[in-house]
């Protein structure tokens, strides 16, 4: 279900379009849809363009409602203009993992990787970020659609 964990260094911050969603379980697969949307069209109006995979960033676990951003990285600089905001994926130390398969399967995978970290003794702090490398976009074979999850950690 997940890869094999490891802990990464993300070096230097990456300038980044999002906007605040919050919305229940039932309706996160609408909330995506139309957020993703409206991210990149609020993007391109600015005359930027997406420098790597769509992400969101939960500021808080998931329950029965979700608390995140939807959020690109951009290649340069984007200005507030709508629900989008300039902001950035921050340098930090995360754990990170690589789940391979449908969407609706990122609870078990997520469940796996904090019991990992757990038996690593890894002191994770309250949020956490998807990537999502590969998806529905590339093909209905959900087995090759990939989601990076990174699990920030506590400065030592």
């Amino acid at each position: 279900m997940i890869e094999p964990p490891r802990i990464v260094e993300i070096a230097a911050a990456r300038e980044t379009a999002v906007f605040h969603v919050r919305c229940t379980r039932e309706d996160i697969r609408n909330t995506m849809d139309r957020g993703v949307a409206e991210l990149l069209e609020g993007v391109r109006a600015q005359g930027a363009r997406p420098a790597g995979p769509l992400f969101t960033h939960h500021l808080r676990r998931p329950t029965d409602s979700f608390d995140f951003e939807i959020g690109v990285p951009v290649d340069k600089p984007v200005g507030p203009a709508g629900r989008m905001r300039p902001s950035q994926w921050p340098a930090m130390r995360v754990a990170r993992t690589e789940h391979r398969g449908r969407y609706e399967d990122l609870p078990q995978a997520w469940r796996a990787f904090m019991d990992w970290a757990a038996q690593q003794q890894l002191d994770v702090t309250g949020d956490l970020w998807e990537c999502y490398l590969t998806g529905p976009e590339t093909g209905s074979d959900a087995s090759a659609w990939r989601t990076e999850l990174n699990q920030p950690l506590r400065s030592v």
